[in-house]
């Protein structure tokens, strides 16, 4: 491997062991064993390379268990074995979701960091819901980009959280999808 790609792989460590916040730059020249100088020269940044290790990691993620395409027979017990496997990399991947809730913290004061993050959700609206409704992504309405993704995102969001801060407590997938059939049934009365 040449120094950027030692840098992107002591970058992925260093979220591993430390997270987003805690990285410094001597932590990922050590960890790399690539000189300081060399992050400045090949990314710009510390940031900018902890943002590059961090997307492609999720990336990863996306590539492989984070696609929504849960086992069974109906389309209730595909979403529940989705949501299921999504809950068990979250304990699985906790460094990832770690690093990832503190990079949404570290935009709030960095625009350029924000606006990524933005893009990346507007992309995800679109990708879930293509992926729900089995259509493809041209083909997705932006009603159910702004509503079907959004609140499956909100749910993803929400979920990782719970299963992060209390593990033993957070839902299943079976509950997620009776949580969703009960509210349907509120907003229906």
């Amino acid at each position: 491997m040449g120094n950027r790609e030692d840098l992107l792989a002591g970058a992925r460590s260093c979220l591993e062991e430390k997270g987003y916040l805690r990285t410094t730059v001597r932590d990922i020249a050590s960890a790399s064993r690539v000189s300081m100088a060399a992050i400045g020269y090949h990314f710009g940044s510390r940031e900018a390379l902890l943002n590059q290790a961090l997307f492609a990691a999720m990336d990863e993620w996306a590539a492989g268990s984070g696609r929504l395409s849960g086992q069974g027979e109906t389309a209730e017990e595909r979403y529940t074995d989705t949501w299921n496997r999504k809950i068990a990399d979250f304990r699985a991947m906790r460094w990832l979701w770690i690093a990832s809730v503190e990079a949404f913290v570290h935009a709030q004061s960095s625009p350029e960091l924000l606006a990524v993050l933005a893009e990346g959700q507007r992309r995800n609206r679109r990708m879930v819901a293509a992926g729900l409704r089995g259509v493809p992504l041209e083909e997705v309405t932006e009603e159910d980009v702004r509503a079907l993704g959004s609140v499956h995102l909100a749910l993803l969001s929400g979920v990782m959280v719970q299963a992060l801060t209390d593990p033993e407590q957070a839902p299943t997938g079976s509950e997620l999808a009776q949580g969703l059939r009960a509210m349907a049934e509120l907003l229906e009365s």
